[in-house]
């Protein structure tokens, strides 16, 4: 297994991150890239050896200055003129409280927006967006819906929320990074969660740092006493 240390200069190098979760909440590992240095190569790495959901996720507050809602929110405004909303709540997630989903965006210069350079397109120029505090311009630059699924981190992080959201965005602040990371669960093809140790596998064979969420939090609270 990496050290943090090995995982956050990766991040910085603009190189995928394993990162696996817990045998008690999603027991899946998830790719990780920083949003600033995604290429379409990484989106299509994690099209091609992840399998899962390629999602971006934000900080709370990055979303907060946009005006990002969480998704639950809007179909819950939308719930009188929509009656059948309401029975759809994911008020019974297994091994959470609340999903962390959000809208879904394409940039306006992609075509389809499913392409592995329209999803990069995308996921870098929200990174962007974020870097150089351009918050007002982003009903210009973006469509939704799209085919980036985003992602709203929790306020406080790791304190309120421990899911791979809050994780990545986490080690993205700790690697001195804006808090726009990338991730996709590696899905194994019996149709279930790739193990921790394939993924781990995996992670040697490709000399990428593969490291757990608790190794994460336990620095996270180090450095925050």
């Amino acid at each position: 297994m990496g050290s943090l240390d090995e995982a956050l200069a990766a991040l910085r190098e603009g190189r995928i991150v394993l990162v696996f979760d817990r045998d008690d909440r999603e027991g899946e590992t998830d790719m990780l890239v920083s949003s600033l240095h995604v290429t379409p190569a990484h989106v299509r790495t994690m099209r091609r050896d992840a399998g899962g959901l390629i999602c971006t996720a934000l900080g709370h507050e990055e979303c907060k200055a946009i005006g990002i809602p969480f998704m639950t929110d809007v179909l819950s405004e939308a719930s009188q003129r929509f009656p059948v909303l309401p029975s759809l709540s994911p008020h019974d997630i297994p091994y959470d409280e609340r999903s962390s989903f959000s809208i879904t965006v394409n940039h306006r210069k992609t075509f389809t927006g499913i392409t592995d350079d329209d999803r990069a397109l995308t996921i870098k120029e929200l990174a962007a967006l974020v870097v150089d505090r351009r918050f007002a311009e982003f009903g210009s630059l973006f469509r939704s819906p799209g085919h980036v699924p985003l992602l709203r981190g929790a306020d406080g992080l790791l304190d309120v929320r421990q899911g791979h959201t809050e994780i990545t965005l986490a080690m993205a602040d700790m690697a001195g990074l804006p808090q726009v990371t990338t991730i996709c669960e590696m899905m194994a093809d019996t149709g279930k969660a790739v193990p921790p140790s394939e993924a781990q596998g995996y992670a040697e064979r490709h000399r990428l740092p593969f490291i757990s969420c608790d190794e994460i939090m336990d620095a996270w609270r180090e450095e925050r006493p």
